[in-house]
C-alpha cells in the first residue's frame, strides 16, 4: 500500500520520538485502545493539558496501524511486543492522520480548512484507489463512502489537537458549530469507521446538556478512569529515570508529581520531568509567558469570588468545585465552578473524584501561579508574595520586628477572610511563607505532641525546621508557650537541631501584628 502523508502514513514521527535519549515506553496504551475499540467503545477522545505527551501518543499509534510504514524495528523492543494482539495489527490497517492545528495554520477559515482537508486526502486517496467513481471530490464524507462502497475499505482515524476551532476561535460560535457538525458528519454512525482516536486539550464541546459528537466515550482530567496510567508519568517510570539519570526523586516530585488521577495514581508533567533531566536542573518547563498572561487573564476574572479561592489554593487548601455544568470552551462560564474546571482541563489545578475538590498541583504551577498574580493588581497578595523570601530569611535569622512587618504587608483582606480569627490568620502566613515552599513542606493543622500545631516547616536538606502557632487578640508569648506545654515538637526529634518556635499574633484594637522567635535548645541527653 502506498504511503501517504494523510493516508497510511509513514512511522518518522514516533521512530524519532522513540529514539530520543530520554524516552518512556506507553506502548502498552495500544493494548488498551484495543480493548477500549472492540469491547466498549471505538469512538475515543483524550483530552489533556499541552506538553502531557498526546502527540507522542497519536504518533504511536499511527506508527502501529498504518499499513503505510513496517514498525517492527520499533516495536519489537517494545512492551506491547509482549502481548497476545502485537502482530495482530501491526501495520495492517488503513490510517487517516490529521492535525487539526496545522490544517486551521493553513488556512485561518473553518470552511476552507474542510475544503482544504478534502482536497489533500482526495489526492492521496485517489492515487490509491484510481478506479473509484468519486462522485464529489470537494466533500470528504463522500469521497470516504465512495472509496468504502467499491472497496470496502475501513479507517482508523487519528486526529489531533481535534479542539484548535474551540481554543483559537473561542467567541465564534458559529466556527464551533460548523467543526463540531463536520465532525458529525464525517465521524458518526458511518460504515467506514473502525477506531477513532482524538485528541485535545478541553473535553467535547457541548451545546447547553448536548453535544453534536455524543457518540464518544470522553477520557480527561476530571474523568481519567478509562486510561489513567497513559494521562502522564506515572511514580514508577519517573523513578526510573531518577535512578538512571542520578536525579533527585523527591525534589522531582515535589516540582513536577501532583495530578491525583486516580487514589492510586498520581502522574507527573512528563514534558517537564524530560526537561529538567536533560537540563540538569529544575525549573517551569511547562509554562510559558504566554500562559502566564492566558492564566492572569481567568484568575483576574475574579468571577463569582474567585480570587478568594485562588488565595485559599495558593494556601495549600483543596477547594470544592462541581465540574458538570462546565461547556467544555474556554469563554461560557456561568459560575467560578466553570473557571475552576476549564483550569483543571489546562493542568493549572488538580482534581480530587473522590471528594471533588480542586488544588495546585505542585511547584512549578505555583511558580505560575505566582508570577501571574505578579503581573497583576493584586495588592497585599502581590506584596506578600514579592516579600516572601525576605520574610522567610527574617525569620532564619530571628528579626522578630522585620518578621513582623513583612507579615503586616502580606494582611490580606478579603471577602471570605475577614481577618477575625486564626484561620484568616493563617491564611496569610501559608501566602507570606510561600517562598518557604522552595526549601520546605509546609504542614498546616499538623497533629504533633498533645494537640495541634498551626503550621509546621520541615525541610528538605539542611535549613532550620519551624514551629508556627498563631494567636488572634492574644500576646504572641502565648504561642510560644502552648508550643511548650503541649510538647509540638515532640513529633519532629530528628529536626530539633536548630528547631525555630515562631509565635505570631495579631491585636484586633492595634491592627498590629508581633512576632517571638525561639531557637529549641536541643535536649543534651538525647
Amino acid at each position: 500500500m502506498r504511503m501517504g502523508i494523510y493516508f497510511n502514513p509513514s512511522n518518522q514521527n514516533f521512530y524519532e520520538a522513540a529514539n530520543k535519549e530520554i524516552y518512556v515506553d506507553k506502548s502498552l496504551l495500544i493494548e488498551h485502545i484495543e480493548y477500549l475499540r472492540t469491547k466498549v467503545n471505538k469512538y475515543i477522545c483524550v483530552s489533556r493539558p499541552r506538553r502531557f505527551g498526546k502527540t507522542t501518543d497519536a504518533d504511536m499509534l499511527v506508527a502501529y496501524y498504518s499499513m503505510g510504514c513496517d514498525s517492527h524495528k520499533i516495536f519489537d523492543s517494545l512492551k506491547i511486543s509482549q502481548t497476545d494482539i502485537y502482530l495482530e495489527h501491526l501495520n495492517k490497517h488503513h490510517v487517516i492522520h490529521i492535525n487539526m492545528q496545522d490544517f486551521l495554520s493553513k488556512t485561518h477559515d473553518i470552511q476552507k480548512m474542510i475544503l482544504l482537508l478534502a482536497k489533500l486526502l482526495f489526492r492521496e486517496l485517489w492515487k490509491a484507489y484510481p478506479d473509484v467513481d468519486y462522485i464529489d471530490p470537494s466533500d470528504l464524507v463522500q469521497i470516504l463512502e465512495d472509496v468504502y462502497v467499491e472497496t470496502n475499505t475501513r479507517l482508523i482515524f487519528i486526529i489531533d489537537e481535534w479542539d484548535c476551532i474551540c481554543r483559537e476561535y473561542m467567541q465564534d460560535k458559529e466556527a464551533q458549530k460548523q467543526y463540531l457538525d463536520f465532525l458529525r458528519n464525517l465521524l458518526k454512525d458511518q460504515p467506514y469507521v473502525e477506531l477513532v482516536y482524538m485528541t485535545g486539550i478541553l473535553p467535547i464541546k457541548k451545546y447547553g446538556t448536548h453535544s453534536a459528537l455524543n457518540m464518544f466515550e470522553e477520557i480527561s482530567m476530571v474523568d481519567p478512569e478509562l486510561l489513567p496510567e497513559f494521562m502522564g508519568f506515572t511514580k514508577d517510570e519517573v523513578k526510573a529515570l531518577c535512578i538512571q539519570y542520578d536525579v533527585n526523586y523527591e525534589t522531582m516530585k515535589e516540582w513536577y508529581d501532583g495530578y491525583h488521577i486516580t487514589n492510586d495514581i498520581s502522574i507527573f508533567s512528563p514534558r517537564s520531568v524530560v526537561s529538567s533531566i536533560i537540563r540538569k536542573q529544575f525549573g517551569n518547563y511547562w509554562t510559558s509567558t504566554e500562559t502566564y498572561e492566558a492564566l492572569r487573564v481567568y484568575i483576574d476574572m475574579n468571577f463569582d469570588g474567585l480570587k478568594d479561592d485562588v488565595i485559599a489554593l495558593l494556601a495549600g487548601e483543596h477547594i470544592s468545585v462541581t465540574t458538570s455544568s462546565f461547556q467544555n470552551d474556554m469563554t461560557t462560564f456561568e459560575t467560578k465552578d466553570d473557571v475552576l474546571t476549564l483550569l483543571i482541563h489546562l493542568g493549572y489545578l488538580g482534581y480530587n473524584a473522590s471528594d471533588h475538590t480542586c488544588y495546585i498541583p505542585n511547584k512549578e504551577v505555583t511558580d505560575s501561579f505566582i508570577n501571574s498574580i505578579r503581573n497583576s493588581d493584586w495588592k497585599e497578595t502581590t506584596k506578600a508574595l514579592l516579600n516572601s523570601r525576605a520574610l522567610l530569611e527574617a525569620t532564619w535569622r530571628k528579626d522578630e520586628e522585620a518578621v513582623a512587618r513583612y507579615i503586616e504587608e502580606a494582611h490580606l483582606d478579603t471577602s471570605i477572610l475577614t481577618y477575625n480569627n486564626e484561620n484568616a490568620l493563617s491564611y496569610t502566613l501559608a501566602i507570606a511563607y510561600i517562598y518557604a515552599r522552595n526549601h520546605y513542606t509546609m504542614v498546616r493543622e499538623m497533629p504533633t505532641g498533645k494537640g495541634v500545631a498551626d503550621i509546621v516547616l520541615i525541610p528538605y536538606r539542611d535549613k532550620p525546621a519551624m514551629i508556627i502557632e498563631l494567636k488572634w487578640n492574644r500576646e504572641a508569648k502565648t504561642a510560644i508557650d502552648q508550643i511548650k506545654e503541649k510538647q509540638y515538637p515532640k513529633g519532629l526529634e530528628k529536626y530539633q537541631d536548630g528547631l525555630l518556635l515562631v509565635g505570631i499574633s495579631y491585636d484586633k484594637q492595634t491592627k498590629k501584628h508581633t512576632c517571638v522567635i525561639e531557637e529549641m535548645e536541643k535536649d543534651p541527653t538525647k
